[in-house]
């Protein structure tokens, strides 16, 4: 008899570096349904985000692709329809697909293949947030990133965040008794929360978890002149250059997300007891992952939008059937997830479906499983705010190299040097290496080829937002379906019959 498909569960953080967890050997920040998923499953130790930024790194993931192959540029580039995700190719492999939670989808096109979405998202789904390349310097106070979310970090008993993530939460495991009541099988659901993403407001519950003078502070905090370029760009965007903050504020901002990173961690242990309550564990593989990190201090930055490991790492655990039990030090990236997802959707058997645009992600399957791979190699690209060229990153190896052409360009040894406190790229001890990362970058990627269609498309996308403010205001904004007429008991129904359907595990099992 052929077995069956695993059922796939992704859990997604916003803004979670792995560093910041105890899953990952942070002392401090309990993270126990990540640790005992890590304790029976496989925790990737080098995994990247494909682009530190919402909106691009979510559409790689889901595309398999780098953003400069799909122009998913920045928080307000459109994610086309006509490229396929996991989504689809789930789909056309017999798989119930079903999104709870945040995505940033920016367009018309709010499903890209999920059979369902049962929440709305956060952010909005127009072209609002697009950058101005051609005014690099010029801050967007509307939507820019600033200091408030580190100088007002404390305590809330609610805010758009919290309302949010019990929303997706909620919806995801009711979702889940679904599934176990009708008996659907196989089935992938994403659950994507916001939490730890600024702003830094904790509910009191978590936050009591961590006394205030047991919180580490940043491990370096450099000058505006030991800084890179870019990371000057960052800090004059988020204006950490303008506007001092206190280390009250700065360990209040780090007492906060570690409470919330806490409350992430509790979402991913409610849906994976909603699985077992429901049966469904057994046959289920669950990825723990995020968009992106945090530098949360750390060398002075905050937020995301650069290559350091604590923006550009994220953590990545697998746990299910077939799934070995260890860790995995070579380098990947989110946008192994999709090939990853269609060999976990063949491990009855069934036949893939070809792809149909070129990949760049690899599948983690044989790593996952316990094999064996040539695959350790992570590409970045971040085409977003706060810089007026592409930025480029390559980690192979022991290795990781940036690139922007109005930049020195940066080389770490990340095994000898964690902390990418000595850049290499301009030592004649790495010459060689330094070069071939060079040469390498020129070949791969046009530059100023993606300079010039990164400043066409935020021509046409602001030109296009801003003839849709005139007139009626038409919205993206994605409106979950519902039928009240055939929830819970209606006239037209047998109220027993209801009760008996909605009850799990039915009467007499």
């Amino acid at each position: 008899m052929k077995q069956k498909s695993p059922n796939i569960v992704l859990i997604m953080a916003d803004q979670l570096a792995p560093q910041f967890t105890g899953a990952y050997g942070h002392p401090l920040v309990k993270t126990p349904n990540m640790e005992r998923l890590a304790e029976r499953g496989m925790r990737f130790d080098s995994a990247y985000c494909n682009s530190p930024l919402c909106a691009p790194s979510r559409f790689s993931f889901m595309s398999g692709q780098l953003v400069t192959r799909i122009a998913a540029y920045d928080n307000a580039s459109e994610f086309q329809a006509s490229i396929p995700t996991f989504a689809h190719y789930l789909r056309l492999m017999g798989y119930r697909t079903c999104l709870s939670g945040k995505m940033h989808f920016v367009g018309p096109d709010q499903l890209h293949g999920f059979d369902e979405r049962i929440t709305t998202d956060i952010y909005p789904s127009d072209y609002a947030w697009t950058p101005d390349w051609e005014l690099p310097d010029e801050r967007i106070d509307k939507w820019y990133h600033n200091m408030d979310s580190v100088r007002e970090a404390g305590v809330a008993s609610a805010t758009f965040q919290i309302d949010y993530d019990e929303e997706v939460s909620f919806f995801a495991k009711r979702k889940l008794f679904d599934y176990a009541r009708d008996k659907t099988e196989p089935f992938c659901m994403v659950a994507s929360f916001i939490h730890p993403h600024d702003p830094y407001v904790a509910l009191q519950k978590w936050w009591d978890l961590y006394r205030s003078d047991n919180i580490d502070m940043p491990k370096h905090v450099l000058s505006t002149e030991q800084q890179d370029g870019f990371s000057k760009r960052l800090m004059d965007g988020i204006e950490a250059s303008t506007v001092a903050v206190t280390e009250d504020e700065i360990r209040n901002a780090r007492h906060a997300y570690y409470a919330n990173t806490s409350y992430f961690d509790s979402k991913v242990g409610e849906i994976i007891d909603t699985l077992e309550q429901t049966g469904q564990l057994d046959n289920t593989i669950v990825i723990v992952t995020a968009d992106h990190g945090d530098m949360l201090g750390e060398r002075g930055l905050w937020y995301k939008m650069n290559f350091f490991e604590h923006s550009a790492r994220v953590p990545l655990i697998m746990a299910g059937p077939d799934i070995a039990n260890g860790q995995q030090a070579t380098a990947c990236s989110l946008a192994d997830i999709l090939p990853t997802m269609v060999d976990i959707a063949a491990m009855n058997g069934s036949d893939r479906p070809g792809f149909l645009e070129p990949i760049d992600g690899h599948s983690l399957i044989a790593y996952a499983t316990g094999g064996s791979s040539d695959h350790d190699e992570a590409i970045g690209e971040y085409c977003a705010e706060m810089t007026p060229s592409p930025v480029f990153m390559i980690r192979r190896g022991n290795y990781k190299y940036i690139h922007c052409d109005v930049d020195p360009p940066l080389l770490y040894d990340l095994k000898n040097d964690p902390d990418e406190m000595n850049n290499l790229a301009a030592q004649e001890s790495h010459a060689d290496i330094a070069k071939r990362f060079a040469d390498e970058t020129k070949q791969r990627w046009d530059s100023e080829k993606i300079r010039q269609d990164v400043i066409a498309t935020q021509k046409r996308r602001r030109s296009v937002h801003a003839a849709m403010q005139k007139g009626i205001l038409p919205s993206w904004d994605y409106n979950p379906p519902r039928d009240a007429s055939q929830e819970y008991v209606r006239n037209h129904m047998d109220w027993t019959m209801a009760a008996a359907r909605t009850r799990f595990p039915p009467p007499g099992e």
